[in-house]
């Protein structure tokens, strides 16, 4: 009884605020400009760069000459304040981060968003062990003596005999 009650698994139909992306693709940019927020309204209303309409026909093209079922070539692109338009769909773009092109698959969620925003331009911080006097506790450590194993560590520090005593020079 179980088996043949058997749930079909439905995927979230993707709609961007109450659109499908099928009427998406039909409308023309006016049209689907006053869906968007105002800033890349205010863009779009302006007009876009010849070089922004040409990296939008260079994604249609990398689109259309690729075999089904695979993805299309990368377009490399410094246009990081480029509008994804639903045309964009299905592209792969190779976004500039100021350093490397990451390469990004756009995808129907990115439409309204900027390039810019699926290209990180900062290495996040990874914190490693903390320095001297990072805590309250490291203040009771003597200093020559953190200092001894720092230069030990990055080899600085030498031993000198002077009067039968040991030195330590740094």
């Amino acid at each position: 009884m179980a088996d043949e009650q058997k749930k079909k698994r439905t995927f979230r139909k993707f709609s961007y605020r109450g659109v499908d992306l099928d009427q998406l693709l039909d409308m023309n940019r006016e049209q689907f400009a006053a869906l968007l927020p105002a800033r890349q309204r205010r863009k779009l209303a302006r007009g876009l760069s010849p070089k922004h309409e040409r990296f939008i026909q260079r994604i249609l093209k990398a689109k259309k000459e690729c075999p089904a079922l695979e993805k299309p070539a990368c377009i490399k692109t410094h246009l990081r304040d480029m509008v994804i338009l639903p045309e964009m769909v299905g592209g792969v773009v190779g976004i500039h981060s100021g350093k490397t092109f990451n390469q990004v698959e756009i995808r129907a969620e990115m439409i309204g968003h900027y390039l810019g925003e699926f290209s990180i331009t900062y290495k996040p911080v990874k914190h490693g062990r903390p320095g001297i006097g990072a805590t309250h506790s490291s203040r009771f450590i003597p200093l020559n003596k953190l200092l001894y194993k720092r230069k030990i560590f990055f080899g600085l520090v030498r031993k000198v005999k002077l009067h039968n005593k040991s030195i330590y020079c740094f």
